[in-house]
């Protein structure tokens, strides 16, 4: 039976960047090839009605144990990785007995990571730390959750004397550029309930998420020949920065943690003609994103009073919603994760992701599915990890909730 560092190994080795702005899905072909690998191995170690659908998505599953008339259970990962930083050529390294102090991710570059800016890296101590090489993302976001799904599917149909009910896997592309559930078919999957799998540190539960909207603010400007410009351009660059400058300038992901929603420049482009700047804005509570909406809007009415009618445009689009409301009818499902975790000797943590998951579309698309750790840390750039022995325990921690009893 492979191991999961084996199997981590080689899927952060096929390069699955997802791509902003393409309306097909997958977003890019290459997510078929690893796809195409998690397929075939699935069928080698002996799963049933495995199959890949012309969108990227993988089903598959593992009879049941026991005749008794358990809920069917699944477990999800994304194949996909952020498109934030190159996930080609991936060289994952391998740092034994991790000893707390600072690493260097690469001589050359300059590049090191120590516990002084990532303090929970003093939590990995004694473990066996895999890092990148600087050049990279490693991509435990979330190849970790798809070895760790695969190794718990190997384990259960090598060990039949487990009893479960029948389990559901699923792999889905797309799920960095917030698409990676839109051609999943509940239905097709097969599942009662299920857990995501791509969290954080071992212990992470989380069922609740950002409430999250997408703010696009287009300024048009006039543009002249700056030699004669005086009380006739407009800048649109500039003004834009006015705009950004009037927003609640704590309200930042850089300032805030916790339940505290946030506004976020992503992106800004233009010219002195026009500009186009994209926000996203989060909060827990429904009645606080409606406020950041609000400000956005009046925001930009304040400014068309003293720039003129049209200057600034602003459109927003709802994306997705707190999860929460869909999962507490069914609290038995991180009672069980709790209940596991503590059989196991680790102290379970219930946090609200300060993001977007596949569990919290697919909760509303009548799937309850609050989400699991895989291990790592830092996603989404050059000092992302994650350790063997956090791996592993996620390994553990899906077989036992496998055979965990659930009725419908």
């Amino acid at each position: 039976m492979e191991t999961v560092l084996e199997r981590f190994l080689r899927y952060v080795k096929v390069d699955t960047q997802s791509q902003e702005d393409v309306e097909r899905v997958p977003s890019t072909e290459k997510q078929f090839d690893l796809a195409n690998m998690l397929v075939e191995e699935l069928k080698a170690m002996g799963a049933h009605n495995v199959r890949l659908t012309e969108n990227c998505y993988i089903y598959a599953e593992i009879p049941a144990t026991t005749e008794e008339k358990w809920a069917s259970l699944g477990f999800i990962s994304h194949m996909d990785t952020s498109d934030a930083v190159s996930g080609k050529d991936v060289n994952p390294q391998i740092i034994k007995n991790y000893d707390g102090k600072t690493v260097v991710i690469n001589k050359k570059m300059a590049l090191t990571m120590g516990p002084e800016e990532y303090p929970d890296l003093l939590t990995r101590v004694g473990e066996d730390l895999i890092v990148t090489d600087g050049n990279t993302l490693l991509g435990a976001d979330d190849k970790a959750g798809v070895a760790e799904i695969m190794t718990m599917a190997e384990y259960l149909l090598e060990h039949r004397e487990i009893r479960h009910g029948k389990i559901m896997i699923g792999f889905t592309p797309d799920e960095e550029v917030g698409r990676g559930a839109d051609f999943f078919d509940v239905r097709e999957f097969g599942a009662d309930f299920a857990y995501t799998v791509d969290g954080g540190p071992v212990g992470e539960i989380e069922y609740e998420n950002f409430n999250a909207a997408a703010l696009t603010v287009t300024v048009t400007g006039k543009s002249v020949h700056p030699g004669s410009a005086k009380n006739v351009m407009k800048n649109a660059l500039t003004l834009g920065m006015k705009y950004d400058s009037l927003l609640p300038e704590n309200e930042v992901p850089e300032f805030t943690e916790g339940y505290e929603g946030f506004h976020h420049l992503t992106n800004m482009e233009g010219n002195v003609d026009k500009a186009v700047m994209h926000y996203i804005l989060r909060d827990h509570d429904e009645e606080k994103l409606e406020e950041k909406k609000r400000v956005a809007i009046e925001t930009g009415e304040y400014l068309n009073k003293i720039y003129g009618p049209g200057t600034f445009a602003v459109e927003i689009k709802d994306q997705y919603c707190n999860m929460k409301k869909k999962i507490e009818p069914y609290m038995f499902l991180i009672d069980n994760v709790k209940d596991v975790m503590t059989e196991l000797g680790i102290t379970p943590r219930v946090s609200a992701i300060r993001g977007g998951t596949d569990g919290a579309r697919l909760s509303f698309m009548g799937l309850p599915c609050p989400n699991l750790c895989t291990g790592g840390a830092n996603y989404h750039g050059r000092f992302e990890y994650v350790t063997v022995q956090s791996m592993e325990k996620c390994v553990d921690i899906l077989i036992r909730l496998a055979s965990k009893k659930i009725t419908k």
